[in-house]
């Protein structure tokens, strides 16, 4: 009876989650039309029955988001947490925003970016408004908005997304082999981990794990230590400053390495420079988790809302990565591929580095 009441209350959240989402982008599209029509993107009919899918694939995912926690991967209370007063007192701050980012869609300026920052400091397609966001991802300002705007973006379903890698990781790490110490805690890096919510589903699923999160954004690493500070009990997780294509520690140092939502924002050259770090830094017998969104080749049925996101948001490698075979990426990088799966509108990779 208990668990029937539990899980009529995570469909509950679910829906009242999607059901705001789609309201505010409603309201949002009407006010642009309004108010700046000429920043409009044209974008692509969507076929018959993409709706329905879209909403099946939806469905798909919450349930096994459920399962999974039904099943012990990670606690039932991850799926009801969130910084709900936060975003509440955030939320003015998006409507806020628009006129900034209105200006800078009619200026065609997807660099506006706070002027004190040192763009030495950064390598050059890291410094844009990635998805019209004001000062990109390098203020407080950003990192303040940024995960209620993706949780908008996906409809509330971010984090079922974000955590569909725990199961196979679960799955896999207890078997890394007799090389390492039974006694020691897992080592888990989280590339690009931007406020640290993936970290908010590792730190659960794995209480008793070493976590590193890399990120070049000291912003974003600032709001993602407020957040982690909040969470009761175990050791912090590190925060490092760093890119992903030169990440601070030594060879063969991670049993596990996740990766969020990052590869679309890299061009090829650094995709390829991502996965061979993360190679160098696994022990042998590690394993890499690649979550980041679908594919043409995956998801045809959603190739259309894939070609109007890019065109309604500055994702300036987005295309290239539509076209990109990832596997091809983790291959020449050494690693060996162990699944490959779609859940809603984002893509998983798991591969492992041989032992």
């Amino acid at each position: 009876m208990f668990a029937t009441l539990a899980k009529l209350a995570y469909q509950t959240l679910q829906k009242g989650k999607g059901a705001f989402s789609l309201a505010h982008k409603d309201m949002s599209l009407r006010l642009l039309k309004t108010m700046a029509p000429d920043t409009l993107a044209k974008t692509l009919p969507l076929a018959p029955g993409t709706i329905k899918a879209l909403h099946g694939a939806m469905d798909a995912l919450l349930e096994r988001d459920w399962q999974d926690g039904e099943d012990g991967i990670y606690p039932t209370e991850l799926l009801f947490s969130g910084p709900w007063k936060d975003w509440a007192v955030r939320y003015p701050l998006l409507w806020l925003d628009h006129p900034a980012t209105w200006d800078r869609l009619r200026r065609r300026d997807f660099r506006d970016l706070p002027k004190t920052i040192n763009r030495q400091h950064y390598p050059d397609y890291y410094l844009q408004n990635f998805h019209n966001q004001t000062d990109g991802y390098l203020s407080d300002h950003s990192a303040a908005l940024y995960d209620l705007q993706v949780e908008i973006l996906f409809n509330g379903a971010a984090d079922p997304m974000r955590r569909r890698l725990l199961r196979p990781l679960k799955h896999t790490l207890p078997r890394l082999g007799t090389g390492r110490n039974p006694s020691r805690p897992l080592r888990i890096l989280d590339l690009a981990t931007g406020t640290g919510r993936t970290m908010h589903q590792l730190w659960a699923a794995f209480p008793r794990s070493q976590l590193v999160g890399c990120d070049l954004s000291e912003a974003y690493l600032r709001q993602a230590g407020r957040w982690l500070a909040e969470r009761p009990g175990g050791e912090l997780p590190q925060l490092v400053q760093a890119n992903v294509e030169a990440v601070p520690f030594v060879d063969s140092w991670f049993d596990a390495i996740t990766c969020v939502f990052l590869l679309h924002e890299l061009p090829r050259p650094a995709r390829a420079n991502c996965m061979k770090e993360a190679f160098r830094l696994l022990k042998p017998g590690g394993v890499l988790a690649v979550l980041d969104s679908i594919q043409p080749k995956d998801s045809p049925q959603f190739k259309v809302l894939s070609e109007n996101f890019r065109r309604v948001y500055h994702e300036p490698f987005y295309g290239d990565y539509m076209a990109d075979t990832i596997e091809n990426h983790l291959d020449q990088a050494g690693f060996e591929l162990v699944l490959s799966e779609t859940h809603f509108l984002s893509r998983l990779w798991l591969a492992r580095r041989p032992p």
